[in-house]
């Protein structure tokens, strides 16, 4: 018997909570979305449904996604079999989170790949080991709880953040006192944040935390901020991404450069971060993910993207009359980006 081959994504879509309940998995053409990918016929092929469920909306998860998608069409068609993936979001809410989770697992997706850390660690507690999870861009998986799991796998944009502190003072030795912004309910600041006070105290720099948990609580923290510090870092903090717009034009406006853990934060207005590319990063999700169920086995050990790719936002540079060519020295690559249009304030 022949099966027709189609690679099918649903658009995504913002979920209520009775949405989830409510919703169908399916990742047929009678469901909300369009057919993407090539179409063929195959004999026998094998067949994958994956639901893909991003944390919140930013731009770093949107590119991951995207990324993810555009490997899965082609690894299906580079197969031979066919792929039906669908798009949850969870608003960064745990309890969203939790019901997406019960909805996947009931309607009998073969892998999930969540986005983020909260949604990894929703995602695991939902699949409970029967089904594969390939998370994506953890940072931290051990401080996540999302090591040594049967079923779980997946990739870290590790941050390096001794890195990050260098290039500080590679612009400015004068630092005297760094402000560390994060949200301190997000599990990939915890390491990252550590790190950059025991960078700091061995160098004998001060430093001044600010924490906030919802955008409100954020922009008030960064305003806290702009008397008592000469540059501020956050590491690759989805909270705070939120609020990267906004945060990055108050701190350039009162003349602080902004460091940051992802290159979605530049392209938000912030001064410069040193990471991964997130390209990569999901396409060797989806490529972790795909391998996992042709083979029926999960690989035991996350993958750790490699980084060492500065970013530095041209127009912010030229606001705060930095010169940042002795990046060139310290990395294997300088991207210059501008100020997306649609963060631009």
């Amino acid at each position: 018997m022949k099966k027709l081959f189609a690679v099918m994504t649903a658009s995504a879509f913002a979920l209520s909570l009775a949405a989830c309940s409510g919703s169908s998995a399916s990742g047929s053409s009678s469901a909300s979305g369009s057919q993407a990918g090539a179409t063929a016929e195959t004999t026998d092929a094998a067949s994958y449904r994956i639901a893909i469920v991003q944390q919140m909306d930013h731009s770093s998860l949107d590119q991951i996604r995207t990324a993810i998608e555009a490997e899965l069409d082609a690894r299906a068609a580079a197969d031979g079999v066919t792929i039906e993936y669908k798009e949850f979001n969870g608003q960064n809410d745990a309890t969203m989170l939790n019901q997406i989770g019960t909805q996947v697992v009931s309607d009998g997706y073969d892998a999930i790949i969540p986005i983020a850390s909260l949604a990894a660690q929703c995602m695991v507690t939902a699949a409970d080991g029967d089904i594969p999870v390939i998370y994506a861009a953890i940072s931290d998986p051990a401080t996540a709880g999302l090591t040594d799991l049967e079923n779980v796998t997946g990739t870290s944009d590790a941050l390096d953040t001794n890195m990050i502190m260098d290039m500080m003072f590679a612009v400015n030795p004068e630092i005297q006192t760094v402000g560390l912004l994060y949200s301190n309910s997000e599990p990939n600041s915890e390491t990252p944040i550590a790190e950059a006070k025991a960078y700091l105290d061995d160098k004998g720099i001060d430093y001044v935390e600010a924490t906030g948990n919802t955008t409100d609580e954020v922009l008030t923290a960064v305003s806290g901020l702009t008397d008592r510090v000469n540059a501020v870092f956050t590491p690759t903090d989805n909270v705070i991404m939120g609020a990267a717009g906004a945060v990055s034009e108050t701190l350039t406006d009162a003349g602080i450069p902004f460091y940051t853990g992802a290159d979605s934060f530049v392209t938000a207005g912030a001064f410069a971060t040193c990471g991964v590319n997130y390209d990569d990063l999901g396409a060797t999700t989806a490529d972790i993910a795909v391998d996992a169920l042709e083979s029926g086995s999960v690989p035991a050990d996350y993958h750790v993207m490699e980084g060492g790719i500065i970013t530095v936002n041209t127009e912010t540079a030229a606001a705060l009359g930095i010169d940042y060519s002795a990046f060139n020295d310290m990395a294997k690559s300088v991207v210059e980006v501008t100020t997306a249009a649609d963060t631009a304030e």
